[in-house]
């Protein structure tokens, strides 16, 4: 059923194999062993993939419920686990790793050697309810309702720019933006409402370092710019974000002990770090400076 699910939702072999961690000709044996048993074909081979037969469309809604049962035994026979040891997978975006928790998780492995922690650093969704992940720390405004968890801190945003662009900057600006932002975002049309030119991009490192290569002025998380010594933040005014930083994990799997001290450490890590986070860093104004306008 895996197997079948793979090739349903991905539409090709080798995209099946890639999502499964297998071999593409091993997809198509279970799929074809699959098939004998059942005695029905199930996919149609067309040049732009494999498209489901009736026979499947039939079987889908079935295999869906079995995966789900299954998912849902891995997790109460993996939240019952009262040891401190064995595998524990963190998701988390890969700014926020590499600039809150990187240097706190070798505090973490040397506190608890028997967990083997696993980084995924993704800008995609992960799915703790089959288990991709035990616990996320995501950047959002609301959490599924499926996960439990709280707010550790809101985020906090700041206009930045590179020094030399901010001491040649004459007249209208250059706006470096994210691709899903609208064509001009509020603090774009508060502050600067005609810029010269717009650059966006889909990721928030690439954007740290288009502002730190003078592209232009950009509102990043106040951990970001704040913590570059290349970039300087504008005293300007923002609304503030719904956005928070959010620890969680799937509700069947809140007891288990690796989860919790994880859990636990996370949450200290993170709110050390209160005041980069809030943007009321001392240390910024009085090494860096501001004032830019």
């Amino acid at each position: 059923m895996r197997f079948f699910l793979a090739l349903s939702r991905e539409g090709s072999i080798s995209a099946a194999g890639r999502s499964l961690g297998v071999n593409h000709t091993t997809v198509a044996r279970r799929i074809a062993a699959l098939e004998d048993v059942l005695g029905t074909r199930l996919f149609d081979r067309l040049p732009g993939g494999y498209e489901m037969t009736q026979s499947a469309e039939n079987l889908y809604r079935h295999a869906l419920e079995i995966e789900a049962h299954a998912q849902a035994i891995n997790r109460e026979v993996f939240g019952q686990d009262a040891a401190l040891k064995g595998p524990l997978k963190l998701t988390v975006a890969h700014d926020v790793a590499n600039r809150l928790l990187i240097r706190d998780l070798r505090r973490f492995r040397n506190e608890y050697p028997c967990i083997d922690l696993e980084i995924l650093t993704t800008t995609g969704l992960v799915d703790l309810a089959s288990r991709q992940a035990d616990i996320a720390v995501r950047l959002t405004a609301k959490p599924p309702d499926y996960l439990v968890g709280r707010e550790i801190l809101p985020m906090r945003h700041g206009v930045y720019g590179s020094q030399k662009y901010l001491e040649e900057m004459n007249g209208p600006i250059d706006a470096v933006l994210f691709r899903g932002d609208n064509e001009h975002p509020e603090w774009l049309r508060e502050h600067f409402p005609e810029p010269a030119s717009v650059m966006r991009t889909d990721d928030v490192t690439t954007m740290l370092t288009a502002v730190r290569e003078h592209h232009g002025l950009a509102r990043m998380p106040c951990y970001i710019g704040d913590s570059d010594p290349g970039i300087r933040r504008l005293d300007v005014r923002l609304t503030p974000s719904t956005w928070g930083i959010w620890i969680l994990s799937h509700v069947d799997l809140r007891s288990t002990a690796r989860i919790r001290v994880c859990r636990d450490f996370l949450v200290a890590a993170i709110e050390e770090k209160r005041d980069l986070i809030l943007g009321e860093n001392s240390d910024y104004f009085d090494k860096k400076g501001a004032g830019y306008i």
